[in-house]
């Protein structure tokens, strides 16, 4: 059984916060342009991965778990830049 440390937590809690106040930012300073949704996906894909390894303890447990994880995850993104097109396409 493997742990995680406070202090791990406490780095991954500062990790999150800053991902958050870059996804704020981005989407309030609006300087990114075509490039905002792409970067608001890494984003968030990349505090999917953080939350699911470390809180939810997949990066420990069974590969075949976050594997299901991590396919929900690409399947969402994908449904969610399939939704974008749609409507950047056909209501333009």
């Amino acid at each position: 059984v493997h742990e995680v440390s406070d202090k791990q937590y406490i780095v991954i809690a500062l990790i999150l916060a800053v991902l958050t106040a870059l996804e704020v930012a981005s989407t309030e300073v609006g300087g990114l342009g075509s490039f905002l949704v792409p970067a608001l996906l890494i984003m968030m894909a990349v505090k999917f991965f953080i939350v699911v390894s470390y809180f939810m303890h997949l990066k420990f447990d069974n590969r075949l778990f976050g594997v299901m994880f991590y396919l929900g995850l690409i399947g969402a993104v994908v449904l969610y830049s399939v939704m974008l097109a749609t409507f950047h396409f056909f209501i333009n």
